[in-house]
């Protein structure tokens, strides 16, 4: 149970209502994720945005399944059993669901340093997002260096940072409001045709 008080989708109304109504998953679902923000329905109107510009946004270059991958990684090392559950669904969904694909990378997200079958650059940015996550005021010129060393660019880079921070700030609400999965089918998401910039 939340830590806090929570307005279910059934007790919404208003523009609470609207927003809920615009964030249903399949199944009619409103993640727990969401629903703890409904107190202050602007911070979950933010929330999702924030999400759809880092993880689905159609201009990202790098492939969903290994932003996803990122996600589940900062979420490891955050201790965030929500988020990283429901990534790693995500994750495996964006990867067509290939079992033995999903179980090889899986793995190494949860190693001290991600090695194969993640490529060299896809390992950079693994390591970057660690840094960044365990150690941000570390993080300097020469780790950039390093990412376009490997063959990233400076967008590719950028994605990168973003999915890592938002995960920070995702992982931070809900560990620190005590969101579970409880009552949730994991890794849906509302629909991707929906425009996130404030109505």
């Amino acid at each position: 149970m939340p830590y806090i008080e929570i307005i279910k989708p059934e007790d919404a109304e208003g523009r609470l209502a609207e927003i809920y109504r615009r964030v249903t998953g399949p199944g009619g679902q409103v993640d727990n994720v969401l629903q703890i923000h409904s107190l202050r329905p602007h911070t979950l109107e933010g929330h999702m945005a924030l999400y759809k510009a880092a993880l689905h946004h159609p201009r990202n270059k790098l492939p969903v399944w290994f932003l996803e991958a990122i996600g589940v990684r900062v979420s490891l090392l955050n201790d965030c059993a929500y988020c990283a559950r429901h990534h790693g669904v995500g994750m495996k969904r964006q990867l067509q669901g290939d079992e033995e694909r999903f179980a090889a990378y899986r793995e190494q997200l949860e190693q001290e340093q991600p090695g194969a079958p993640f490529t060299k650059p896809e390992q950079a940015a693994l390591v970057y997002a660690s840094q960044l996550t365990l150690k941000p005021g570390s993080v300097g010129r020469a780790d950039i260096k390093a990412l376009k060393s490997a063959g990233l660019d400076d967008g590719e880079i950028l994605e990168i940072n973003q999915v890592a921070a938002y995960f920070a700030y995702a992982n931070r609400t809900v560990t620190g409001l005590g969101v579970d999965t409880e009552g949730e089918v994991l890794g849906l998401s509302p629909d991707e045709s929906v425009d996130w910039h404030h109505a």
